[in-house]
């Protein structure tokens, strides 16, 4: 079984906000908190060590007390950009992540990932939910091998940008959480001011 000391939690950040406006989104509001320090704290209790991926307002970022890496090469390059500089950054074996805008994902859920990528030798495992219309992977909730550093530099300077075509290429494994509404996100202020309503 992997240890949380064995783990770190990268909070991703780095979106252009599109769907909100452009706004930042893990800036915005909600609880009277950053959504993305919601997702820190909740984070930071499961893993060993936590850190943030934002590119922009860094400052604001680095006042959560994580420290704050940009992407690598082309900002905004979207979620791989993300894991591959948690998998540049991260001192430990393995990187959880998880998107600034889900602030009330599973607390046990880092533990669940780590337990099913050891029971089934798997190099990387990531939340399903389940909803009407079928299974759905979570692929930012993601635990993942930092070995696999290096293929997934290769897979982006070779142009690719999708987390299911990289993950296919690896032993990867899925894990089953039956509360759907914990990974409840807001693309927009609308679904953010809806998040706050029903968690209020």
């Amino acid at each position: 079984m992997l240890a949380a000391s064995d783990i770190t939690g990268l909070v991703l950040a780095g979106g252009r906000g599109s769907r909100m406006g452009g706004v930042d989104k893990g800036l915005q509001p909600y609880r009277g908190l950053p959504l993305a320090l919601h997702a820190l704290l909740r984070l930071a209790p499961q893993v060993g060590a936590t850190m943030v991926n934002a590119n922009r307002n860094l400052a604001a970022y680095e006042s959560f007390g994580a420290p704050v890496w940009p992407d690598a090469g082309e900002a905004f390059a979207g979620p791989l950009a993300g894991f591959l500089v948690g998998l540049e950054r991260a001192e430990t074996p393995w990187l959880a992540t998880v998107p600034c805008d889900v602030p009330a994902f599973p607390e046990d859920l880092v533990a669940r990932l780590a337990h099913a990528a050891c029971a089934n030798d798997a190099e990387i495992a990531m939340a399903r939910t389940h909803e009407a219309g079928g299974p759905a992977t979570q692929p930012v909730f993601c635990l993942l091998s930092t070995a696999l550093l290096e293929s997934l530099v290769v897979f982006m300077r070779d142009g690719g940008r999708k987390i299911d075509r990289w993950t296919a290429q690896h032993r990867t494994v899925t894990v089953d959480f039956a509360d759907a509404t914990a990974f409840a996100n807001a693309n927009t202020l609308a679904e953010l001011q809806q998040l706050e309503l029903r968690d209020a």
